[in-house]
């Protein structure tokens, strides 16, 4: 019986449609630690220089499309 491969075996042979679910994961972690640093602002009114808000649009559109294909490509696989 083998040993436990671990998960640098497991990426290594990851397909493509796992790879990109799983920067669509890591989007959606970025586009939720934006905006909870954003909600979470001690004053309101000193805003910053960072566009939170444009950021956690875009990085959900990023992930929302990775996703979506990396579904695609799971199912037809």
């Amino acid at each position: 019986m083998p040993p436990d491969m671990g998960l640098t075996t497991d990426l290594t042979f990851a397909s493509d449609a796992e790879i990109l679910g799983l920067w669509g994961l890591a989007f959606i972690v970025l586009a939720l630690l934006g905006e909870r640093r954003r909600i979470r602002r001690d004053r309101i009114d000193q805003v910053g220089w960072v566009p939170w808000t444009g950021l956690f649009l875009i990085c959900g559109v990023i992930a929302a499309a990775f996703i979506t294909l990396s579904v695609k490509g799971l199912i037809t696989n």
